[in-house]
């Protein structure tokens, strides 16, 4: 069975089926019905790489993710593959490891796919693999890119939003000594959420206490092991914001382990609203970075890319906005749950300001 056929049998002419097979919107809706019908009735598989190679574009997208175990990442991967279904587009996913001798042998078995353009959302390592793809002349997609241009295109997440949201929502409910367990060092994410964290602190004159400045790895583990330096501290805080939901998630089982009620002892946010965040006990307070609009944002640039006769378009940078996602885990801080009143008047100038700024926040 060959189109040849398949055309004789729908009784249309051989470009009327090969428009058809190629999802040309031109092709008259009736005449494309009896294409195929055909082609369900016989069978017919097109051949896609022929197809491809007269096109000159492949209609493969690459996707690299970090470690698919992390529950950040599936809804990304999910999102990009149900996209490359509605517009017909086959979504090639390499979820890579830190080495970064795999991230480029990862890249090269893209290049090999001819790939029509890559979206790299694993927070880190991308520079050398940018360069991989540049200068193949395949278009990229990366998260926070500082320089995007002809062939590379971002998306900007505004991390500061949704932590100031956080830290507002837990000076206004009475909290003072809130800690900070950041992601890895070298992740420049978690460095900008660390970074918004202090920014936040400041604005409404909160200190930050460098003893409530927790470095994590983004791991339940060491999520469990904050937990654990900051119960040991005398004066322990009463509340923790988290670098990601997986940390947070972390210290609430620790909490859990030294008899600690959440959000009693102590409030508990996280970062980043995987759906895990929702079904914990209590759920999670967190700042929700949506991952449907990151990978929406990375395939529809991407599908700019291709669609623009020139490579380029009139965006070169998206930004995304991150919000606060009220749940359980959060409650009253001390002074509130005593009824005590703020023992200066600096006190009560800062709990003034975190309420007036809550207000405004939402």
């Amino acid at each position: 069975m060959n189109l040849l056929e398949v055309a004789k049998r729908a009784n249309v002419s051989i470009a009327t089926a090969s428009r058809t097979i190629n999802r040309v919107p031109t092709v008259d809706p009736r005449l494309a019905k009896r294409v195929w019908k055909v082609i369900k009735q016989v069978g017919y598989y097109p051949n896609t790489y022929a197809r491809r190679l007269a096109s000159g574009r492949s209609r493969m997208f690459g996707l690299m993710v970090s470690e698919i175990i992390n529950p950040f990442f599936p809804e990304i991967a999910q999102t990009f593959e149900d996209l490359g279904a509605e517009h017909n587009y086959e979504i090639l996913l390499s979820p890579i490891a830190e080495d970064p001798r795999w991230i480029e042998a990862a890249a090269e078995r893209m290049i090999e796919r001819r790939v029509d353009g890559v979206a790299i959302l694993t927070f880190r390592h991308e520079d050398s693999v940018i360069e991989v793809f540049r200068r193949r002349s395949v278009p990229v997609f990366v998260v926070d890119l500082d320089s995007p241009g002809p062939l590379l295109k971002t998306a900007r997440i505004d991390y500061r939003h949704g932590i100031r949201q956080a830290v507002q929502h837990l000076a206004a409910m009475g909290h003072a000594r809130i800690a900070f367990i950041s992601g890895p060092p070298d992740l420049k994410t978690a460095a900008a959420r660390k970074f918004a964290f202090q920014e936040s602190m400041k604005e409404i004159g909160l200190p930050v206490c460098p003893t409530l400045l927790v470095e994590g790895d983004h791991t339940l583990e060491l999520g469990m092991k904050a937990m654990s330096e900051l119960a040991a501290l005398s004066d322990r805080p009463s509340a923790v914001v988290c670098s990601n939901d997986m940390t947070a998630i972390g210290v609430m089982r620790e909490a859990f382990e030294l008899g600690l009620n959440i959000p009693t002892d102590l409030s508990v946010v996280g970062f980043d609203d995987i759906r895990l965040a929702r079904f914990m006990t209590p759920p999670l307070t967190t700042v929700q970075m949506s991952q449907t609009e990151i990978a929406t944002v990375a395939f529809r640039a991407l599908l700019d890319f291709v669609e623009a006769q020139d490579n380029e378009s009139s965006r070169e940078a998206y930004e995304i906005k991150t919000n606060l996602v009220l749940r359980r885990s959060t409650a009253l801080g001390p002074h509130r749950l005593k009824g005590t009143v703020p023992s200066s008047r600096w006190e009560q100038r800062n709990a003034n300001l975190a309420e007036g700024a809550q207000r405004e926040a939402s």
